[in-house]
């Protein structure tokens, strides 16, 4: 009989799934675990339980949560609901609510970028809106307004119809009808400006799908048929925009509903003027992406290129700096972006983290030096089981973690730190479904359904709890009434009353019960976190490796950082794990977090199971933090 003794040091690896179970020769296998549930990877490698979820406001209903940063001082949350917007300042108080076009069957399709205080909103079906800080506490949501010169918009234009088909206009100035010797027109096309041999005019009334009224907005050189015409590229009859961002000075849109493999960059340095003139360098640039496959376009992305991701392929659009001269389109790989919603790209330390197609993994597209190319590696390969169709990401740099809201309501947490060679996966759940979730200065924030409702939350370190209120009384009080616990109506919560860990209570009446008169409550719905090894692989001095070999877990040390509690299962359930009163006896919570190691012993014998040596499993709500385990094991082969 050995006995042999393993050193877990890190959780850099994360969850892997179970397909990975025979391969105890990998170095993901020695750094991950077989399940890691409400913690949060540190970018050093330990596991820690994950704060508590402290609620903020009602929301509307389902929708998207917005950062939108103006300065390092000024960050503001805004939240899109069905036909309505609502901003939050940095203190987390509502300061506009604010009417939009867009309803809740829209907001999936929404997408946005900012530029100082201005934010961009596009959705294919909808004119494009901006959002305009006006001021510390005020906003408006505007429409888009191309330049306008000399009686012609700056936008762009594009012939929908057949080369063949031409258009007369019966007079050269003044009020005119356009004829086409084709059905080309609909009742929509009033407000429609088009192009007659570069001569702009304005649609005012429909007649017939051959012939509207128009007006001259500048001469025109001619009147006869001519098939050099174009009209407006974004309008109600062809629809909106369905991306756009700001790169080297320009503002590019990408795709729109009827032109979805297009792209459009303005003048430099001349946002919303998209005059193409005669190619110089500073002026507008347009051209389609033409390929082998379908390539509509869903995000446009600015990083180290103006990268653009379409349903099929990720694209690279090269040219120090962009110019109509020099520009140049290059596929890189044929990974595709989801069709059936916008997910925002993210920027993480240089790579674009961005959803595949197929709904099962997050891609890093990043930029080799060696290849001068960029490859899109697979962030998920090792957790299939945990990527469910993401629905939104956000990446929140202080603690290094890609939060990733599934469609399952799950939400997938991804430390990553290329320098390292970290990239660990652990999922969150909180008793509801995520909807959304949003990075806006250094909080991060979700909205979540539950109850019935809809929430808007924030990942708070001060909290043990989720969808919590904070509650203090000047003087100390067994019962605390306030809408604020209307929400919990009905509900058992977890509570802890002047940092102690208060029995459950339900919340009856707006009104929650305590056994003692205290100061200070957090009040909250439960929430437990699990940490699981995979299955022991090692090599024993007598027999070899221990797969497949009767063993029997002896002791295990579980080294804690700044904690309060510890449960541990090894066979018989999760039981506390004592901790030194300051009265010199022991108990199951610490008074004060503590930095130490924990040994546990344990009894019984497994041969060829996948249940792990140990487990921990705690619901409890205080901090537990677990830097590394080491394990004494007997192997009787």
């Amino acid at each position: 009989m050995a006995r042999i003794k393993t050193l877990k040091t890190n959780f850099t690896a994360g969850e892997i799934g179970r397909g990975l179970m025979g391969r105890g020769d990998l170095r993901a296998y020695a750094n991950g675990a077989s399940r890691l549930r409400n913690v949060l990877v540190m970018p050093t490698g330990g596991a820690t339980r994950r704060p508590g979820l402290r609620r903020i406001a009602t929301a509307a209903g389902d929708g998207r949560l917005i950062a939108f940063e103006f300065n390092t001082e000024q960050t503001y949350l805004i939240a899109v609901t069905g036909w309505a917007l609502t901003v939050f300042n940095e203190s987390q108080a509502q300061i506009a609510h604010i009417g939009t076009p867009w309803g809740p069957a829209d907001i999936a399709m929404l997408s946005w970028t900012q530029s100082a205080d201005i934010l961009l909103l596009v959705h294919s079906n909808h004119a494009p809106k901006r959002l305009v800080r006006t001021g510390a506490a005020s906003f408006q949501l505007q429409d888009w307004a191309f330049v306008t010169e000399a009686g012609r918009i700056q936008q762009p234009h594009h012939k929908f119809a057949d080369g063949w088909v031409t258009l007369q206009a019966s007079a050269a100035t003044g009020a005119m009808t356009l004829t086409a010797n084709a059905g080309v027109f609909t009742p929509a096309h009033v407000g429609v400006r088009c192009r007659l041999q570069n001569r702009e005019v304005l649609i005012t009334g429909y007649t017939s799908p051959t012939q509207v009224s128009a007006s001259a907005q500048e001469p025109l050189g001619a009147t006869q048929p001519t098939s050099d015409w174009s009209e407006q590229a974004f309008s109600p009859v062809r629809g909106y925009p369905t991306s756009c961002v700001f790169h080297q000075d320009r503002l590019v849109i990408g795709g729109s509903r009827d032109l979805p493999h297009r792209l459009w960059l303005s003048k430099s340095a001349d946002l919303y003027n998209f005059d193409l003139g005669t190619g110089e360098d500073d002026e507008a640039i347009e051209f389609a992406i033409l390929s082998d496959q379908v390539n509509a376009i869903r995000s446009v992305f600015s990083g180290r290129h103006l990268q653009v991701l379409t349903s099929g392929a990720e694209w690279m659009v090269a040219g120090e700096p962009l110019t109509p001269t020099n520009i140049e389109l290059k596929r890189q790989s044929r990974v595709g972006s989801p069709v059936d919603r916008y997910v925002p790209p993210r920027d993480v330390d240089g790579g674009t983290i961005f959803v595949s197609r197929d709904d099962r993994s997050l891609r890093e597209f990043l930029f080799t030096d060696i290849e001068q190319a960029y490859e899109a590696r697979d962030l998920a390969s090792l957790v299939r089981h945990l990527v469910n169709a993401p629905r939104d990401i956000d990446y929140d740099p202080e603690r290094r973690i890609l939060f990733s809201v599934m469609a399952n309501g799950a939400i997938g947490a991804l430390t990553q730190y290329r320098q390292e060679e970290v990239t660990a996966w652990s999922l969150l759940t909180t008793g509801g479904a995520a909807r959304s979730v949003a990075v806006a200065g250094r909080k991060v924030y979700f909205l979540i359904s539950r109850n019935g409702g809809h929430h808007i939350e924030v990942l708070d370190d001060d909290a043990f709890t989720d969808s919590c209120v904070k509650l203090w009384s000047a003087t100390p009080t067994t019962a605390f009434t306030t809408p604020a616990l209307a929400h919990l109506n009905g509900l058992e919560v977890s509570v802890l009353a002047d940092g102690r860990v208060h029995r459950a209570v339900t919340v009856t009446g707006q009104t929650l019960t305590l056994d003692e008169p205290v100061q200070s409550v957090e009040a909250g719905l439960p929430f437990t976190h699990e940490i699981a090894p995979l299955p022991v692989y090692a090599q024993s001095n007598v027999g070899g490796a221990t797969q497949g070999v009767a063993v029997r877990l002896v002791r295990a040390v579980f080294r804690l950082l700044d904690s309060q509690a510890l449960w541990v299962d090894v066979g018989r359930g999760p039981k506390p794990v004592p901790f030194a009163r300051s009265d010199g006896l022991s108990g199951p919570v610490a008074p004060a977090p503590i930095t130490a190691d924990k040994t546990v012993r344990a009894l019984g014998w497994t041969k060829g199971q996948s249940d792990p040596l140990w487990r921990v499993e705690q619901a409890v709500p205080l901090p537990c933090t677990l830097l590394s385990v080491m394990t004494e094991i007997s192997a009787n082969g």
